[in-house]
């Protein structure tokens, strides 16, 4: 049996809903609006009614992104890379060095856009590493995959050598 409810108890439920909404902040309640208030109201210098807490909070988290995002693409690029130097599957070739330029580029642009992610780069290129082995080598079981990266590591030449060309 569905219980009666009195429209007074309707009018205080939604009361209570609406309250509910605007004790949520700004930030709480729809962040891209927060972000336009908060442009707007740095633009106008008006540095006392910005939400410094969450401000502060995206601004650390931004970093954050930028750096996971430089995470994931390099530890892609190394899993095609590694597929590509080492599983032979010849018409798996073209798919795989396709997202190896696809990444490349995505990585080019990320370094365009926050350069001093090349001072993180060796330091994410190593877990970058350990996790594209540990996908390949759990992909491909009974492919033998070396334990280090055989190849000079650095940007220009990670983001630019076709290594599957060179002799070792």
């Amino acid at each position: 049996m569905t219980p009666v409810i009195s429209q007074g108890q309707q009018q205080r439920s939604l009361q209570t809903q609406v309250e509910a909404i605007e004790a949520l902040s700004l930030y709480e309640q729809d962040i891209v609006l927060w972000v336009e208030d908060t442009v707007a109201k740095l633009k106008a210098r008006d540095f006392a009614n910005v939400d410094l807490t969450n401000l502060i909070e995206e601004v650390e988290d931004l970093g954050r992104s930028q750096k996971t995002e430089l995470l994931s693409r390099l530890t892609r690029l190394l899993e095609h890379l590694l597929k590509r130097l080492y599983v032979s599957s010849p018409q798996d070739y073209r798919g795989w060095e396709l997202t190896i330029r696809h990444q490349r580029t995505e990585l080019e642009f990320l370094i365009e856009d926050s350069p001093s992610l090349k001072k993180v780069w060796t330091q994410r290129f190593d877990r970058a590493w350990k996790s594209a082995l540990k996908t390949v080598q759990e992909d491909y079981p009974t492919v033998t995959f070396p334990d280090h990266f055989p190849y000079p590591a650095d940007v220009e030449t990670l983001l630019n050598q076709k290594y599957w060309k060179v002799e070792l």
